[in-house]
């Protein structure tokens, strides 16, 4: 679906603009390539600049609750300085690597409910505005499918998805934002731990995993939050046995107990400190006692289909499929060009 409209900014009779993604899904760090197609207007006009950004739906958590807003990750130029003619069409290819850190929004062809956007820009004689938007799919890396088929495996299971503001210390991460990936506990683990959210933080050369334990309290102890970290090479996918990995780990996380309490090796810092740049979009919920408390699940999560042959169950709630995904690209991100969530 793509969504096309006359560029308002131009006035009545300007040109329009319509960008369409070559199809399937990208991997982080991959090429996006698509065609940026104009129509000219009543008028010649002259193109200073098209650019393409790529925004995401983010939350962040504050002491009066949680709220949502567009944040914009990356851009580009791919395209300006010719003239459109009246009623004039052409088209401008464009090829762009996605960061590394893009977050992953679907698992084996469903979507985990996470909502990124292209958005294109085009600049008419010192006029901008942002005239198109698409949805963008990101399929995992060789080594996240590893892990996350691993998880499977071992009994997890796909609980939600979101975007969380701020940064994870002590790791290497760039964007303003990660990816949570929240698991119900396998049954081994189901007497210790309530559940498991895992961060991929990928680079060139390979990926950070932070995994961290929301934890079941004893008789005589409250539950605690533990948090460790992990780092993988691209090139590892067919070198290990992903399953006792990824066991091992899980083991080694619920064993911290006491040592990374808080998060006080890698905490997360804190989105509303100044200069954070993040806007609201909208606010739900209440105030929560752990950072980590009471996630939104996103439209459509909770009932579990299986994703593939023994893999990670994935929770697809009333039905949601791609083209609702899409849906709420539109309906998300076109009420936000005035909102100052979109600069990062």
């Amino acid at each position: 679906m793509v969504f096309k409209r006359l560029l308002g900014a131009m006035g009545a009779g300007g040109p329009s603009v319509d960008t369409v993604l070559d199809g399937g899904a990208v991997a982080p760090g991959g090429i996006l390539s698509g065609q940026v197609h104009l129509q000219g207007g009543s008028a010649d006009v002259e193109i200073e600049h098209i650019g393409l950004e790529l925004i995401a739906r983010v939350e962040a958590e504050h002491e009066d609750g949680e709220s949502e807003g567009a944040v914009v990750f990356e851009r580009f130029t791919v395209g300006g300085g010719f003239r459109l003619a009246e009623q004039e069409r052409q088209s401008v290819p464009f090829s762009v690597s996605l960061p590394w850190e893009t977050p992953v929004s679907e698992l084996y062809g469903q979507p985990l409910g996470i909502v990124l956007g292209v958005r294109t820009e085009l600049a008419v004689a010192g006029a901008r505005d942002k005239g198109d938007l698409d949805p963008l799919a990101v399929r995992p890396l060789p080594v996240q499918e590893a892990v996350l088929e691993a998880l499977g495996q071992l009994g997890f299971g796909f609980k939600s998805a979101d975007l969380e503001h701020g940064h994870i210390g002590g790791t290497g991460q760039q964007l303003p934002f990660y990816q949570e990936i929240e698991l119900t506990p396998a049954p081994q683990y189901v007497h210790v731990v309530n559940e498991i959210e895992l961060t991929f933080l990928a680079t060139p050369v390979g990926m950070e995993i932070v995994l961290e334990a929301d934890k079941r309290g004893g008789l005589f102890e409250s539950g605690q939050d533990a948090l460790t970290r992990f780092t993988v090479s691209h090139h590892d996918v067919g070198a290990r046995d992903w399953n006792s990995e990824v066991d091992g780990w899980i083991r080694q996380l619920v064993e911290h107990r006491a040592s990374y309490g808080s998060h006080a090796t890698y905490g997360h810092a804190d989105p509303y400190a100044a200069g954070s740049g993040y806007g609201h979009h909208s606010a739900h919920g209440s105030g929560h006692a752990s950072g980590h408390e009471g996630h939104r699940s996103g439209p459509g999560l909770g009932t579990a289909i299986a994703a593939g042959a023994a893999g990670l169950a994935v929770g697809v709630v009333g039905g949601l499929v791609a083209a609702e995904v899409v849906d709420e690209v539109g309906d998300f991100f076109e009420g936000d060009d005035d909102e100052g969530g979109e600069e990062d």
